[in-house]
């Protein structure tokens, strides 16, 4: 994955990113981007930089958002944050491309 990092508080976005993209997106969707949004944005950026994007499991991905956010609530938390899925919204907010299977509701979307 290429990177930009014309933001240093988001050194793994992907090419092209930024956070007005990120907080027009998630306007579109009736979200008011919080502190939380961007933790979790950082964090599916992160985790983009270090799997190959073709191969990245859906099943991991959430896994990792759990472990990242368990001291909050984990999943319960962060669909407060994303009611729209936290692999999905997230990853789309994220500049990201959704993994292959993340629409199915079990691995964090309703979308």
């Amino acid at each position: 994955m290429t990177q930009a990092h014309t933001d240093g508080e988001f050194p793994h976005a992907p090419q092209g990113w930024s956070r007005q993209t990120a907080s027009d997106r998630a306007a579109e969707a009736g979200l008011t981007v919080s502190a939380e949004h961007w933790e979790a944005l950082r964090a599916l950026q992160e985790f983009y930089s270090r799997h190959e994007t073709p191969s990245i499991n859906a099943r991991e991905l959430h896994d990792a958002l759990e472990e990242h956010f368990h001291s909050r609530g984990g999943m319960k938390f962060l669909y407060q944050l994303f009611p729209g899925g936290p692999v999905t919204q997230g990853c789309r907010l994220a500049g990201l491309e959704a993994p292959a299977g993340s629409a199915d509701q079990s691995f964090g979307s309703v979308m």
